[in-house]
């Protein structure tokens, strides 16, 4: 069964295999990269080393999946470069370390786990079956060849095998379950009231000399950041114009080199078959085989063969259907019985890794070749001409592009003159960066370097996109100054009319309080000064309909003496003030509380997850860890938004 796994597999399902084990990594396994003297090495985890080209895969795997996450709400800026850069690694470097751990440790993912792992997967299941044929197609897309998918999923088992028998051995004993239960369903009774700053403003006046004295106070904090406006030209593979459609010959010499690979057609044929398992017995399994094959050409019906007698359950109840077969996607036994089978034939048994297969070739595709002459095979031809000679021209052109950057570093103007491009100025911006171009790492670096704001040169051809580069200059700079009062007579003025409501709604709590404390009924003290008023009664810490800030401040006061109050004040998100009259604390009866109440549970998650850390940490501590290129692991080029 397992080798129908390995036969049909062709790439990694992703949200299956991160749904599936419960480890949180999701890289690419380390091993299925080679390396060379052009991929420089990185990092080194013991014995591993991680390659350049690895790092940029996890780089681009993990951006592109913040893009689908967040859809149109991502945003390239939003991403700090360098502490994205080093989770990465960080991440890579310790699946590295706990996959040599567990290698040393001993964990391995038997066949028979692996197969049940997938075949356990409902993404591959029909009619609550693990179905071969629904497995090779869903997988089929992905792009991955058998054996690297295989390798990598016995990994992953192997490191949920090292999690789990760390996390599954913690436990939680009852007086941590307790306390958790107590403060999760404790209950406070509470009132209060809010006094909204906004209230106070139109009262509140600020006259010029304490905008003054605030200005002098905090001069260094009104300080204007240096900023820059950059001149650029702009080279886009897209933006070139396409080339004119070519001759026939031409035409055909290109038909000639792609024929094999885009005109033709795979030969297929829709394949059936019969797996008789070795067992204990290799012989005897293949002289059932054969006899199975002997019955199926005198005549028996090979699908109800297939359903009696194939140890391969998963196609056994379609009759051993496997569908429509092309060279690659069994292994080459199999495939080498299949494609020398002509329609309705069948095979003698071939032998694979797991068993004897019996194969009847159902249908046979042949290979076809679409004509040159074809009107949709020129269509295509011409397209795929005019994208090659756009290609080629971009190149030429990049290479032009930097030449004459670097022969006329102080100017844009023979650059765009030379190449038709057309000199663009950037808006404003900060070493923060701006809008455009200027949002992105490379061209915040270039505007800000030596060579650009220093030397006041043209930088080099900095990639922007796919096929898209620019080269930037120093248009305009102004470096940090000192702002004026006059700049910051507003913002200082509204700053101290918040300020001083705020004071005014403390002042006002302050006295509600004394009034409270001396008698008078806090509902009635909060009306004289004009609050909004609340009684909500016992709440949880998990309560929505109360402010978020009022619950945090309720459940840190003092519990209350009988028939007192304890007091507090909350800082609102939206500048209000909150007074908080805390009159009951109301702990729950843990006799209550069952064995599987989830704060059982939580405690003991938590209680897990530290033990599997602190595990992680030890392993670290035994593996040694050496980045070598900290701040060299960026991709060439940021993936677009």
């Amino acid at each position: 069964m397992l080798q129908q796994i390995r036969d049909r597999t062709s790439g990694l399902v992703a949200g299956f295999i991160v749904a599936l084990i419960a480890i949180p990594f999701a890289f690419f396994g380390l091993e299925q990269f080679g390396g060379g003297g052009g991929d420089p090495v990185v990092a080194k985890v013991g014995s591993q080393k991680i390659r350049e080209s690895q790092f940029r895969l996890a780089y681009d795997q993990r951006y592109r999946q913040m893009q689908q996450l967040m859809g149109e709400n991502f945003r390239a800026d939003m991403i700090d470069r360098a502490l994205f850069r080093q989770a990465v690694l960080r991440d890579m470097t310790q699946e590295a370390m706990l996959k040599q751990h567990s290698a040393e440790a001993g964990y391995h993912a038997s066949d028979a786990l692996l197969f049940k792992t997938i075949s356990s997967a409902p993404v591959f299941q029909q009619d609550g079956k693990f179905n071969t044929t629904a497995y090779m197609n869903f997988l089929a897309n992905q792009g991955e060849s058998p054996k690297s998918f295989e390798a990598r999923l016995r990994e992953s088992i192997a490191l949920d095998q090292l999690r789990a028998s760390v996390v599954e051995s913690s436990f939680v004993v009852p007086v941590q379950a307790e306390q958790a239960y107590k403060l999760a369903n404790q209950e406070r009774v509470l009132s209060y009231a809010v006094f909204d700053a906004a209230r106070y403003l139109p009262e509140i006046t600020v006259s010029d000399e304490e905008i003054a004295a605030r200005y002098e106070r905090d001069k260094s904090q009104y300080m204007a950041p240096e900023r820059i406006r950059l001149a650029y030209v702009q080279l886009a593979q897209d933006d070139l114009p396409k080339a004119e459609a070519p001759a026939a010959d031409v035409l055909k010499v290109l038909y000639d080199a792609e024929k094999a690979s885009r005109f033709t057609t795979q030969e297929e044929r829709k394949a059936r078959h019969i797996l008789v398992s070795f067992g204990a017995d290799k012989d005897a399994a293949k002289a059932k085989a054969e006899d199975l094959a002997k019955r199926a050409r005198a005549g028996e019906d090979f699908s109800e063969l297939a359903r009696n007698s194939s140890d391969d359950s998963g196609s056994a109840a379609q009759g051993g259907d496997l569908g429509w077969v092309k060279r690659g996607q069994m292994v080459e036994k199999f495939e080498d019985a299949l494609f020398a089978l002509d329609a309705a034939e069948i095979s003698e048994p071939a032998e694979t890794e797991f068993g004897w297969h019996v194969i009847r070739a159902d249908e046979v595709k042949p290979s076809v070749t679409r004509p040159f002459e074809d009107a949709a095979v020129r269509s295509e031809l011409i397209d795929l001409y005019q994208a090659r000679e756009r290609q080629r021209s971009y190149q030429e052109t990049l290479e032009k592009l930097e030449q004459l950057a670097f022969e006329n570093p102080t100017a844009l103007e023979p650059v765009a003159r030379d190449l038709g491009l057309k000199v663009q100025t950037t808006e404003w911006f900060t070493r923060a960066g701006g809008a455009g171009i200027a949002a992105m790492d490379a061209v915040k670096t270039a505007a800000f370097s030596q060579e650009v704001l220093t030397d006041g040169e043209n930088s080099k051809p900095l990639s922007v996109g796919d096929n898209k580069v620019v080269v930037v200059r120093k248009a305009e700079y102004e470096a940090p100054r000192q702002r004026s009062q006059a700049e910051v007579a507003e913002t200082i003025r509204e700053a101290l009319r918040q300020e001083q409501a705020k004071a005014r709604a403390q002042a006002d709590i302050a006295e509600v309080i004394a009034a409270a404390k001396a008698g008078t009924p806090l509902e009635e003290a909060v009306a004289n000064k004009n609050g909004d008023w609340h009684a909500p009664g016992a709440i949880r810490r998990d309560n929505s309909s109360v402010d978020r800030a009022v619950i945090e401040v309720a459940f840190k006061l003092p519990r209350p003496a009988t028939d007192a109050v304890s007091y507090g004040t909350a800082q609102l998100d939206n500048g209000g003030v909150a007074v908080i009259a805390l009159s009951a604390v109301q702990s729950p009866d843990v006799a209550e509380m069952s064995s599987a109440d989830p704060e059982r549970q939580r405690v003991a998650a938590m209680i897990a997850g530290g033990e599997f850390q602190a595990y992680r940490t030890i392993v670290a501590d035994e593996i040694e860890v050496e980045i070598l290129q900290p701040d060299e692991t960026a991709p060439a080029a940021d993936l677009e938004p």
